[in-house]
């Protein structure tokens, strides 16, 4: 009954949502020629023989399921994976994640019959969920079908945990189906067995996203002749409303300071561009290939990174950094990179997708964590100042000390899921 139960509620939550899904899907393109794969309609695609299948969604997830793959391969070369992701953004990165033999595809839609022919074709060896990705149906088939079944950096956010509570009657069966489930914490391991996993099953080893972070000279260097020389403020992956407070600060810093804006989706550039000329700055877009000297005459410009790929190179650039979806909206986007660049690293209060990283960081004195607007202008500003640019150098330099010491999840996790495949 449960499972008729959820069946028909995912059916209606799909319809209702198809609308806002076809929207986007217009918006970012590139998902259009592979919508079969939604519903295990695969072109033509040769599935290897014993492959681990492998999903993610996220731009976070997919990079560290892409860690999670180099690690095996390297204890065992011949491993070939399938891997699946929902979304165009990660496509693209996923993209930049699999071997050349691995085959990339779409996650089929968590209806029974749609699963089973996904199951059929792709027959995997075992499969890999990352961090949050819980699809019913599709953990039920691996289940009943005998296939080892994996949940690496698993995670419950602060919103998430009491609807898994509440509903243990239905998601104890589910959690109940994993062979083994990697936690990124305590409070994370304590929040699945409530709602329902085997406490026996489930290993703390810490965030893999530790492990991801790599720098990019090769980058770093390509993004350094774009800007041009000089002190970087920048905002990584911005959300709206976000821009805007870097845009009310920036006047006020020193001029040799240039602000540079990485937008979380770059669908939203065009309305970053129109609040940087609104706030009577020059716009210099890296999507448009604008170069730096052709805003010369301006008093300030506003540098508008809305390209893929190369958020990490920006970050190894930066004087200073403040990271977004964490002051103007909730859940935060990924600290570890600045910190692992040594730069000085400011968030705001709504850190909760990135808990157990912000509690280590914390503890480390590795990450200034604001408030407001008024304290987030405040911490930029003195870190370039005179007096607070000691304290920067020093932030930075335990942000970097920090990250160093928590590497190795990954490694570990490949090496236990390898030893239940024998």
């Amino acid at each position: 009954m449960k499972w008729f139960v959820y069946n028909a509620l995912f059916c209606v939550a799909y319809l209702a949502m198809m609308p806002a899904f076809l929207l986007r899907m217009k918006r970012r393109g590139g998902y259009r020629a592979r919508m079969g794969d939604r519903f295990a309609r695969y072109p033509a695609l040769a599935f290897p023989d014993g492959a681990i299948w492998i999903h993610a969604v996220s731009v976070g997830e997919v990079q560290v399921a892409g860690q999670l793959m180099r690690a095996m391969r390297a204890t065992d070369p011949s491993l070939r994976f399938v891997f699946s992701t929902t979304s165009s953004t990660g496509w693209r990165t996923a993209e930049r994640e699999v071997a050349g033999d691995d085959i990339l595809i779409y996650n089929p839609l968590d209806f029974p019959s749609l699963v089973r022919r996904a199951f059929d074709q792709i027959r995997p060896r075992a499969i890999i969920l990352t961090e949050t990705e819980i699809w019913p149906n599709f953990i039920r088939e691996a289940r009943r079908r005998g296939v080892p079944l994996f949940l690496a950096n698993a995670r419950i956010s602060d919103r998430s945990a009491p609807r898994y509570r509440r509903l243990r009657w239905f998601f104890g069966e589910v959690f109940r189906c994993f062979t083994k489930i990697y936690a990124q914490s305590d409070l994370d391991a304590e929040r699945l067995a409530s709602a329902g996993a085997d406490r026996g099953k489930i290993e703390v080893t810490g965030s893999f996203k530790f492990d991801v972070a790599r720098r990019r000279p090769d980058k770093e260097a390509e993004l350094r002749a774009w800007i041009g020389e000089g002190p970087v403020l920048l905002g990584g992956s911005t959300w709206p409303g976000e821009d805007e407070v870097l845009l009310r600060l920036y006047g006020d810093l020193p001029p040799e300071v240039k602000l540079v804006i990485a937008p979380r989706h770059f669908e939203k550039a065009d309305a970053v561009e129109a609040n940087i000329v609104k706030a009577g700055f020059a716009c210099v877009r890296r999507s448009r290939g604008d170069a730096g000297a052709s805003a010369a005459d301006s008093p300030r410009t506003v540098y508008l990174a809305d390209t893929t790929g190369e958020l990490m190179g920006l970050f190894g650039l930066a004087a200073a950094a403040f990271v977004g979806k964490s002051l103007c909206a909730h859940g935060s986007q990924n600290m570890i990179e600045p910190c692992l660049c040594g730069v000085p690293t400011v968030v705001g209060p709504f850190t909760e997708n990135f808990r157990p990283v912000m509690s280590d960081l914390l503890a480390a004195e590795a990450i200034v964590q604001v408030r407001d607007e008024a304290e987030l202008r405040s911490t930029i500003l003195s870190f370039f100042s005179g007096r607070g640019s000691a304290f920067a150098a020093a932030l930075g330099a335990r942000a970097r000390a920090a990250v160093e010491r928590r590497k190795g999840a990954t490694a570990r996790c490949a090496n236990d899921i390898l030893s239940y495949l024998g």
